[in-house]
């Protein structure tokens, strides 16, 4: 994943902002050491409707194209800020958990094969 830092940062109905976009880039930067596999990946931060009974709600995906399954997570909440935190920390877990299958299953298999011995 190597891109320009902002360039995989949409932005829709809301005013663009470099200090989300700044954080943005930052967490993105952090989800790489869980996972090196990120091929490519896009964050689309937007307020899609309003609600009239939930107020202005805000959303945030992080996109990630890995080798094997493309990732999509999505989070809303009042605060863009919040729906940001809350998909990315959705994005961490699940790359922690793919990692941890991925070494589960690397370990598993030299075992099954010195018992076929």
């Amino acid at each position: 994943m190597k891109s320009a830092p902002y360039d995989n940062i949409v932005f829709r109905d809301i005013d663009k902002s470099a200090a989300l976009a700044d954080t943005v880039a930052k967490k993105l930067n952090k989800l790489e050491r869980y996972c090196g596999d990120i091929i490519r990946s896009r964050v689309v931060l937007e307020a899609p409707h309003q609600h009239k009974h939930k107020g202005k709600q805000y959303k945030a995906s992080v996109e990630l194209a890995l080798s094997g399954n493309p990732v999509t997570i999505t989070n809303e909440s009042e605060s863009i800020h919040r729906a940001v935190n809350a998909a990315f920390n959705s994005a961490e877990r699940c790359l922690k958990e793919r990692g941890g299958r991925r070494k589960t299953r690397r370990h598993q298999l030299p075992e099954l094969e010195q018992e076929t011995e």
